[in-house]
């Protein structure tokens, strides 16, 4: 990578990285949430936690997902990583920086709420007693 001549890092970001870095970060909060589900110990709480979580993420990484393409969008190719901040000269550049962060955090929250609403449903139809089915 060589900076041009504003000291932005080139290449540009494409939208193939981004959306796999996107899910490889959803992949990793997949794991985060495992771990978080051990920590409520009741069935019910569980449920409802997984609930939840699955249904924030779905909510929020669609809103954030569809607004960062719109923004992806109006920059025209102009896609910027955080390192080049310093780079943003106009109130309207700063959507070239969030547009990229908006998509990656939409996708990884698209790729965590299949994976709640699936462990909804195994906690859900864990038996009674079993290290699944909690206290």
């Amino acid at each position: 990578m060589n900076t041009g001549a504003r000291r932005i890092i080139e290449p540009r970001l494409r939208i193939r990285d981004v959306l796999l870095r996107g899910a490889l970060h959803g992949l990793a909060s997949i794991v985060v949430l495992l771990i978080a589900m051990w920590c409520v110990g009741d069935h019910n709480d569980r449920e409802e936690f997984l609930a939840v979580v699955g249904g924030i993420a779905l909510v929020f990484g669609g809103v954030f997902a569809l607004f960062g393409a719109f923004l992806w969008a109006c920059c025209r190719g102009d896609i910027r990583r955080w390192r080049d901040v310093r780079s943003v000269t106009s109130q309207y550049e700063g959507a070239t920086i969030m547009a990229p962060a908006m998509v990656r955090c939409g996708v990884m929250a698209l790729v965590l709420a299949p994976a709640a609403m699936g462990l909804y449903g195994v906690v859900d139809e864990a038996a009674y007693g079993s290290w699944l089915y909690g206290a």
